[in-house]
């Protein structure tokens, strides 16, 4: 138990190693959980796909069935609690390119909790995900090359026509999530689209997460007090003599404000 056990009493220590050894089990618990239940849920997923594509062009069914996956996978898990503020302020017959901070992997279960359709734009690696990945693709979610800059020309194309499809976008214009919780600086290609298409921006701020898995990604720690908020969307139409950095920044200082 070392120096901090002669800095605190025996008793306290033995009660703080005990709760990193529980820590430790549930975090190996609820990692295979999430392995196994993908194994029964990626089969129905895929059943899905095969059912409803021929009538369903945006795949807005599978994408529900995604929704439940995740949430169904983020209930599984007793320490944490989300609660979703804001959501009346989404107009689901409308199309979004929505925008969020990221804090942890926790942060794409909790964005699967509004229930509003939209593809995630996502590097090409976590496609290669077994069943996560290839649910992705069935979704047929964006994929983006970040050290290609063809790819990102790519991207933009095919994120104009999925717009055009009537398909929110989800993008973490951070690129990567944040280590200690501080929103970092966004990148510009959400912000290209929008000024591009013409498309509305709807921030989304999540508060928590940060503090729901280690940093080092694999220790689940309790939190109950995660919350998911939506802000007010912009209009790009109000914004149009803005630059991307410009409008990067003003989004990204509403939803620093927001945390």
């Amino acid at each position: 138990m070392g120096k901090e056990c002669r800095n605190e009493g025996m008793s306290e220590c033995k009660v703080k190693e005990m709760k990193k050894t529980g820590i430790f089990i549930f975090s190996c618990y609820y990692w295979f959980a999430i392995f196994f239940f993908a194994l029964l849920m990626f089969p129905l997923a895929f059943l899905v796909w095969i059912l409803t594509v021929s009538f369903d062009r945006r795949l807005r069914l599978l994408h529900q069935f995604t929704c439940l996956w995740s949430d169904a996978t983020f209930r599984m898990n007793p320490l944490w609690r989300v609660q979703i503020t804001g959501i009346e302020k989404v107009d689901r017959s409308g199309t979004y390119i929505i925008v969020s901070n990221h804090q942890s992997g926790a942060d794409v279960m909790v964005l699967f909790k509004m229930y509003i359709h939209f593809k995630w734009v996502a590097k090409r690696s976590l496609f290669q995900v077994p069943l996560i990945g290839w649910s992705m693709s069935l979704n047929r979610y964006l994929a983006l090359e970040r050290s290609s800059s063809g790819s990102m020309r790519k991207m933009i194309r095919d994120a104009s026509r999925y717009l055009a499809g009537r398909n929110s976008l989800m993008i973490f214009p951070e690129g990567s999530r944040s280590r200690d919780g501080a929103i970092k600086p966004f990148k510009t290609g959400a912000f290209h689209i929008a000024l591009e298409t013409g498309t509305p921006i709807l921030p989304v701020a999540i508060h928590g997460t940060s503090r729901a898995i280690d940093p080092r990604g694999f220790l689940i720690l309790p939190n109950k007090d995660i919350r998911l908020e939506v802000l007010d969307p912009i209009p790009i139409r109000g914004y149009h003599d803005l630059d991307p950095k410009s409008l990067a920044e003003l989004v990204h200082d509403r939803i620093a404000d927001a945390l």
